[in-house]
């Protein structure tokens, strides 16, 4: 048969020869792995794509609502410092725009000491962030109320009991002026009088004063600056008395009530509060020690002298103040870290304009919790994937040990090991459906493998030759072998005994051509056909099916020696065996089919099985066996030539026997 008519036949009966992979079924077996690899990596993706997504969306939703409620928080402090220096600056305002109206400061410092301590008592007791209160006169003469703070008891080393004290400065008839303190109690009782004696001070020097002057009865701000006197921080706020040319009036007002307002409410552990003036000169930093460096440099009482403290968000900063500086949120970056910095302009006096109370913090101090709850959102994650591939693991093991022993099944199947086998049992119904299809298909296969005989139909497919309508012409060695008068053995025995004989027989000879690698193609009664080089090739054909036939002679002797000894009928067996061209295949109808070789070399050799007969011998072989073996490896007795039957040429015959 041609390649072409084969391809033809192939492509007739294709649904029954086994499918060729395609490209993309062998990249895909190339990707194959075990059940449990696959299962794991699906639980694994499926418990990555939902844990992840969400740890995500957990912690981006985390970090914007923390982000927005620090900027509100900050936003809210800026506005409650902005509203707390208001009501400084407007406490004072008050308190020195009342006094400038009642005169009562104004009198000759020296008179009603009565009536001006309590006006001062009430003014201090009502306006807590006022410092002092004091008013001076264009002949030089002071008054100067302060209450009973630390800092002022400190500096005066007031007596106890001391409420607040009241400074007079008088000029003197020699144009000196002459310094004194009486401290009164809470009921305006003076508890002590101190005098300093002549004093260099003359509140006509001071800023204050000439800038009121100045003004000509508007209020003006000086500062802030620190305090002489005390150290405090403050800022001056003086008037002129509409009725009274050259008097003037002024409040000293505690700003550092603004720092210790940063420090205390303070939105996170690293946040820094500042308050800047309108000339961009940071007065107020939230930061204790800070705010102690500050100090001394606002005591020049410029507002044009630059403050310089180690904080590396001032420089930040400074380029964002200005007259246009409006409220709002805005990042910075600095020292490699984000922070929120929050502004919040000073509207509600027109003195204080260009005033910027500024508040900044890390991002991270308020992404701190949405950090951590992420870093345990992965490990729960971590942890659920971990438990999710060792159930994974422990459910493929499950079903792929069931699978791999149902995988074994069928590989010995393919093998044709038909070998009966435990029944595979899972909790998976589809396993069990199909470890009772291999079941019913291990006996179904078991049963026709009696008929057909198994090492053939392994290695016609361990050659490739699956296809059932496949021919091919091909050399090969043929050997017949027939039982010497096995009609007469027929008669004189029962048949079950025969069929005793013959199993026994069979089975001997079907060993034996097998360990020498040939197979037998056909049981013709009591006849055998067995064949060398086909299905699969084998360079060594002749001399196998030689060495095959010689012990086939001495395992029949053999058996036949012990049919005798049990008083068994003997089998004695003639050989012929020949080596040629045959076409060897697949060959039947379409519905039944045979694999055997067609052709004369097959004639020849059972002709030659049969002139045994003639010659009085066990096994002859053609001239084409010998010169294919040699004669060195066997012992080949020459017996002339013989016409077989049914062939006009003649062949040259000879024995084989051992060497």
């Amino acid at each position: 048969m041609t390649g072409d008519q084969g391809s033809l036949n192939r492509e007739r009966d294709g649904d029954r020869a086994a499918p060729e992979l395609s490209a993309r079924d062998m990249r895909r077996r190339g990707w194959a792995r075990p059940l449990r690899v696959h299962l794991s990596t699906v639980i694994v993706a499926l418990l990555l794509g939902i844990s992840l997504p969400l740890t995500w969306l957990a912690h981006d939703q985390g970090t914007r609502l923390a982000t927005s409620a620090a900027s509100e928080r900050m936003s809210l402090l800026g506005r409650r410092v902005a509203a707390q220096y208001e009501a400084v600056f407007n406490d004072g305002l008050t308190a020195v725009m009342l006094a400038a109206a009642a005169d009562t400061l104004l009198e000759d410092p020296t008179g009603d000491m009565a009536g001006k301590a309590l006006f001062l008592d009430r003014v201090l007791d009502t306006s807590p962030h006022i410092d002092g209160l004091y008013a001076a006169r264009a002949d030089g003469s002071f008054l100067h109320g302060v209450g009973d703070t630390a800092a002022w008891h400190a500096a005066l080393g007031a007596p106890e009991g001391t409420d607040h004290a009241v400074r007079t400065i008088q000029p003197a008839d020699d144009g000196t002026r002459r310094s004194a303190w009486r401290f009164l109690s809470a009921d305006g009782r003076e508890i002590s009088r101190r005098e300093q004696g002549v004093t260099r001070f003359d509140p006509r020097r001071r800023p204050w004063y000439r800038e009121a002057v100045a003004a000509s009865g508007r209020p003006v701000t000086v500062g802030p600056y620190t305090m002489a006197t005390t150290g405090e921080l403050g800022l001056t706020i003086a008037v002129e008395a509409p009725d009274e040319p050259g008097a003037v009036v002024g409040a000293d007002l505690l700003l550092q009530t603004l720092s210790d307002l940063l420090s205390r409410e303070a939105v996170s552990p690293r946040a820094s509060g500042y308050v800047f003036d309108e000339a961009g000169r940071l007065i107020v930093h939230s930061d204790p020690a800070m705010m102690a460096a500050l100090l001394p440099q606002l005591s020049s009482r410029s507002r044009h002298t630059a403050v310089s403290l180690d904080d590396p968000l001032l420089p930040l900063l400074l380029p964002r103040l200005g007259p246009d500086t409006v409220s709002g949120l805005h990042r910075i970056e600095a020292g490699g870290e984000t922070y929120l910095l929050a502004l919040e302009p000073v509207r509600g006096a027109a003195e204080l304009a260009g005033t910027v109370v500024a508040v900044a913090a890390p991002l991270s101090d308020f992404t701190a919790e949405s950090r951590l709850l992420l870093a345990r959102a992965l490990i729960v994650s971590v942890s659920l994937i971990v438990m999710g591939v060792l159930s994974a693991l422990l459910v493929a093991r499950l079903v792929s040990r069931s699978l791999t022993q149902l995988a074994d099944d069928a590989a010995r199947i393919g093998d044709l090991d038909l070998e009966t086998r435990p029944l595979v049992s899972s909790l998976v119904a589809e396993i069990n459906t199909l470890a009772g299809a291999l079941a019913t298909a291990r006996t179904a296969i078991a049963s026709f493998a009696l008929y057909v005989p198994r090492e053939l139909v392994r290695k016609v497919v361990a050659a490739g030759r699956q296809d059932p309508a496949s021919a091919e012409r091909r050399d090969v060695t043929v050997l017949f072998t027939d039982i010497r008068d096995f009609t007469t053995l027929s008669e004189q025995h029962a048949p079950e005994e025969v069929v005793a004989l013959l199993s026994d027989y069979f089975e001997l000879l079907n060993r034996i051509v097998e360990a020498h690698d040939g197979v037998i193609v056909q049981y013709l009664g009591d006849a055998v056909c067995a064949m060398w080089n086909a299905p699969e090739s084998n360079p060594d054909h002749v001399a196998d099916a030689c060495r095959c036939t010689l012990a086939l002679v001495a395992a029949v002797d053999a058996l036949n020696a012990g049919n005798r000894a049990a008083g068994r009928p003997e089998l004695a067996t003639r050989f012929g065996l020949h080596t040629g061209i045959a076409v060897v295949g697949s060959v039947g109808a379409s519905t039944r089919r045979q694999y055997t070789a067609i052709g004369d070399t097959i004639n020849v050799a059972s002709r030659l099985e049969g002139m045994n007969k003639e010659f009085g011998t066990t096994v002859l072989t053609s001239e084409a066996v010998r010169a294919a073996a040699g004669d060195e490896a066997f012992a080949f007795r020459p017996l002339g030539s013989a016409r077989a039957k049914g062939r006009a040429a003649e062949i040259a015959v000879y024995e084989l026997t051992a060497p």
